[in-house]
């Protein structure tokens, strides 16, 4: 998937008003992911994705809304919750928190369709249960029951 497309199906599926809410929320969702994921997980993951939004991610300066000087992490992802994620997203896209976990989830639904299934895979079994509801996949096979 191309960049564009990238972007265009976000703000399609969240339902945004124009291509920059697309792109801040994708980078919000990505670094935030970024920061709870094991760094191969995200490596895997961006390497899958078109370069500039894992760009925005990883050089720490691109992205609207997220300082220059966030610390660096260790190498392992860090462990927080649902609340935390929204949180974070909410801070760096400019919504709310429950906005927040609407755009997340059109985002998830973009990257399902991006990455490779047993990426997604991967990825939902290194989140923790609250943040994988998000994850299409999961949200199926509540719908399922």
């Amino acid at each position: 998937m191309q960049y564009e497309e990238l972007i265009g199906n976000v703000q399609a599926r969240a339902r945004l008003s124009g291509r920059e809410a697309a792109e801040r929320v994708t980078g919000a969702v990505l670094r935030t992911l970024a920061e709870r994921l094991p760094d191969g997980l995200t490596g895997h993951l961006f390497a899958q994705l078109p370069s500039a939004p894992a760009a925005s991610v990883t050089d720490g300066a691109g992205e609207a809304g997220v300082p220059a000087h966030e610390p660096e992490r260790s190498g392992h992802g860090e462990r927080f919750d649902l609340t935390a994620f929204a949180g974070r997203v909410a801070w760096r896209a400019g919504v709310s928190e429950d906005v927040a976990l609407e755009q997340t989830a059109a985002v998830f639904e973009v990257l399902d369709a991006a990455v490779a299934p047993e990426l997604m895979e991967k990825l939902e079994a290194a989140l923790p249960a609250d943040i994988g509801k998000l994850l299409p996949m999961a949200r199926a096979r509540e719908d399922g029951r």
